[in-house]
């Protein structure tokens, strides 16, 4: 299978794409942004124009064999309706990035077999995993991080809550490379949780990643009760047999 489908190329969609491109693939992307056209074309990226919300036939869109979906639209109508369309494309298997938001927070590790939140994002991994029509495998990523999204820059001019909590993070790198070897072993019909295994205190985390980029000492809501999830990704590693680049957190 040499030919893939990106919905939405955006800050993990394009490195994605031209990640694909490099080694040999087709590449169909899509943006809903008429300015990113160009933008996509230059990299080599056959662009369309999607907005699911508002989605009508992009059949030379889905002329493919692979349907990885990176984008973070909560509309369940839309996707049923896109479902509609793969089913009568050519698309054999669909990879649907989504959030370990879906877990609530537990106050203990969390891996795929735990119970989720009946959120939006749920109800659509759903829609997908429950369709026979073709494949799919779900992989719920933790806090995103990696390039221009630095966290050290996150919560500006406010308190950090949860000092004591834990910090659940993975790199676009590592993102690209999980994608990666799951279309390259076959490993469909599952669920992934993608987490760096480093786990540090909000309050470590956050002192450090601003200092780095020479800022000062956040300030931390303190005196909450403790409420935290610490996820975990052994069995995506296993599976896979893989290890994360960048699975220090604290390496700035």
């Amino acid at each position: 299978m040499k030919n893939i489908s990106i919905l939405g190329c955006g800050w993990l969609g394009k490195p994605l794409a031209i990640s694909f491109l490099e080694t040999g693939y087709t590449i169909k992307g899509s943006t809903t942004s008429d300015e990113k056209i160009a933008i996509l074309e230059q990299e080599g990226i056959e662009a369309y124009l999607v907005d699911i919300s508002d989605f009508e036939e992009h059949d030379s869109f889905l002329e493919s064999d692979i349907l990885i979906i990176a984008i973070t639209s909560k509309d369940i109508d839309a996707f049923d309706s896109l479902i509609a369309q793969i089913e009568t494309s050519s698309i054999q298997k669909v990879i649907f990035i989504s959030s370990t938001s879906v877990y609530p927070n537990t106050n203990s590790v969390v891996t795929e077999g735990n119970e989720t939140l009946k959120t939006p994002l749920f109800e659509i991994e759903e829609l997908f995993r429950n369709n026979r029509l073709f494949e799919t495998t779900v992989i719920r990523f933790a806090g995103l991080f990696g390039f221009d999204r630095k966290p050290g820059n996150w919560f500006k001019d406010r308190k950090i809550p949860q000092p004591n909590g834990f910090v659940n993070m993975i790199h676009q790198e590592d993102c690209i490379e999980i994608i990666h070897e799951i279309i390259n072993q076959n490993c469909w019909n599952t669920i992934f949780n993608a987490c760096s295994d480093s786990h540090p205190t909000r309050r470590e985390y956050y002192t450090k990643a601003k200092l780095s980029l020479g800022l000062k000492v956040p300030e931390f809501e303190e005196n909450e009760e403790l409420s935290y999830k610490i996820i975990s990704s052994e069995k995506l590693q296993k599976k896979l047999d893989c290890k994360f680049i960048h699975d220090n957190l604290l390496e700035f």
